[in-house]
């Protein structure tokens, strides 16, 4: 049986957040999706409130994406230090 892994998808301004990012820092972050991936059922993520995003934690950084459940995809849209992550 094989297991079906949820399509990432990386908006723009992710990509920049990602290309901006210390190379070890970076690596966790992109390990961390990749895991998201796999599994977002049992990952640690939080539904934002009054925003229809969720996040990711990784340290002091956060990833803000989209589930949807029904497409099986996972679109990425910011990469950011916790004190940016989440002001509008």
């Amino acid at each position: 049986m094989t297991e079906r892994h949820w399509a990432i998808e990386v908006e723009r301004r992710a990509e920049r957040d990602l290309e901006r990012l210390d190379p070890p820092v970076r690596g966790r972050v992109l390990d961390a999706i990749a895991r998201l991936a796999i599994d977002p059922a049992n990952a640690q993520i939080r539904k934002l409130q009054g925003r229809p995003e969720s996040r990711l934690r990784i340290g002091d950084w956060r990833v803000i994406f989209d589930l949807d459940a029904e497409r099986q995809s996972i679109s990425i849209k910011r990469v950011l230090p916790r004190g940016r992550a989440y002001r509008k």
